[in-house]
C-alpha cells in the first residue's frame, strides 16, 4: 500500500458530505424493509474512507451495508474504520457499475437504500502520489484503481492532438482545448510527460493570465478531463444509475451526489427517465404498465449550507438528486 500523506485517523481526514441529509433520504427505504418483514440492505456505492457508510450503519443498527469501491487503498481504510460493525459492513473491491452482479454474489435480492458520491475521493486528492491533484508534483497517475487499466501518462504520452483536444473539450469543458493539446503534443517529442507539474507547467503556457484569475486554476479543467478519461466515469455513471435503480426493491430509495455538470445531467436523464409515465401521448388511460418506476424526492438538486461548506470547502459544489422506487417492474 502506499505511504499515506496524511497520518490522522480517517474520521478526522474524511467529512462526508451531506452527511446528515443522505442518512434522513435514505431512512424510509429502511423502514420500508422492516414493514415488509426484511432484513434492510443499504449500499454504499462509493465507498472512499467510509464516512456516510460509518453513519449508515450507527444510525441504523439492523442494517446490512455493502460498501463497493475500486480504490483498493480506500477498501482497506475504511474497513479498519467500520471494523467495529463486524459483519454488518460488507466491503467489496468493484466499480459502481457493478451493483446488481455484487448484491447477486453476497445473496441479497436487492437493496432497499443506494448511496453515490461520485468523483474524486478525499483520499485520491490528499495522497500525492496519486497524481490528481495540479496543486503538487507527483507521479502522473489518476486511476481510482491503481492495480489495472492506463493512467494520465498514457494518456498524454499517447493520444493524438484530435482525441486530447476532444477529451479536454468534452469532459473538462476547456475552451483553450485546442491550445493545450497542441502544447502535449509539442511537449511530448522532446520529453514524455512523467509528472503532474510538468502538465500544469505546460498548461500555464498557453492558457491566457486573465482566464487563470477568473476560472480557477489553469489546470483544473483539464485534470477533470484526463481523471474521467482513465477511470471511464461517465460510461461507468451512464450504466452504474439504471443498474442501481433496478437493484432498489420497493420502497428503496436512491441518493446521488454529483460534482460537476456532466456528472448531474447523465443523473437527472436517468431519474427522471423513470419518473415519467411510459404511456404514449394520446393513450387515453394510463396502464399498469405505463406508471413510473421512480418518485423524485428532490425539486431540482439541492446543495450544501454555508455551514457545511465552511467546514468542509470540498462539498462546495456537491449536487444532490434522491428518487424513491415506488414500482416493481413485472418479471413476467
Amino acid at each position: 500500500m502506499p505511504q499515506q500523506d496524511d497520518e490522522r485517523p480517517t474520521s478526522e481526514r474524511h467529512v462526508p458530505v451531506l452527511k446528515e441529509r443522505c442518512v434522513s433520504l435514505l431512512a424510509p427505504g429502511v423502514e420500508a424493509a422492516r414493514s415488509a418483514g426484511r432484513a434492510p440492505v443499504v449500499v454504499d456505492a462509493t465507498l472512499g474512507m467510509g464516512g456516510h457508510s460509518e453513519a449508515i450503519l450507527e444510525r441504523f443498527p439492523d442494517v446490512t451495508l455493502v460498501g463497493v469501491d475500486r480504490d483498493e487503498e480506500a477498501l482497506a481504510l475504511a474497513g479498519a474504520r467500520l471494523e467495529r460493525f463486524g459483519d454488518r459492513a460488507r466491503l467489496v473491491h468493484a466499480v459502481y457499475d457493478e451493483i446488481p452482479e455484487v448484491l447477486e454474489e453476497l445473496g441479497f435480492d436487492g437493496a432497499d437504500g443506494i448511496l453515490m458520491d461520485l468523483g474524486v475521493s478525499s483520499l485520491q486528492l490528499d495522497e500525492r502520489e496519486r497524481g490528481f491533484a495540479y496543486s503538487y508534483d507527483a507521479p502522473l497517475d489518476m486511476r481510482m484503481d491503481t492495480s489495472r487499466g492506463q493512467t494520465a501518462a498514457d494518456v498524454v504520452n499517447t493520444y493524438s492532438v484530435e482525441d486530447l483536444t476532444r477529451i479536454i473539450r468534452a469532459w473538462g469543458e476547456e475552451k483553450f482545448a485546442g491550445r493545450i493539446a497542441r502544447r502535449i503534443v509539442e511537449e511530448r517529442a522532446e520529453r514524455p510527460f512523467e509528472t503532474t507539474g510538468q502538465l500544469v507547467e505546460a498548461i500555464r503556457t498557453v492558457v491566457p493570465a486573465g482566464a487563470a484569475r477568473t476560472g480557477g486554476h489553469p489546470a483544473k479543467r483539464t485534470f477533470q478531463a484526463l481523471r474521467i478519461e482513465v477511470n471511464e466515469e461517465l460510461d461507468v455513471l451512464e450504466r452504474a444509475v439504471p443498474g442501481a435503480v433496478d437493484s432498489l426493491r420497493l420502497g428503496g430509495r436512491i441518493v446521488v451526489m454529483s460534482y460537476h455538470s456532466l456528472e448531474d445531467r447523465i443523473v437527472k436523464g436517468a431519474l427522471q427517465s423513470r419518473s415519467r409515465s411510459s404511456a404514449p401521448p394520446d393513450f387515453p388511460v394510463e396502464l399498469e404498465e405505463h406508471k413510473p418506476e421512480l418518485k423524485t424526492l428532490t425539486r431540482g438538486t439541492e446543495v450544501p449550507t454555508a455551514q457545511e461548506i465552511e467546514e468542509n470547502p470540498r462539498a462546495a459544489s456537491a449536487r444532490l438528486r434522491a428518487a424513491e422506487r415506488i414500482k416493481v417492474r413485472s418479471t413476467r
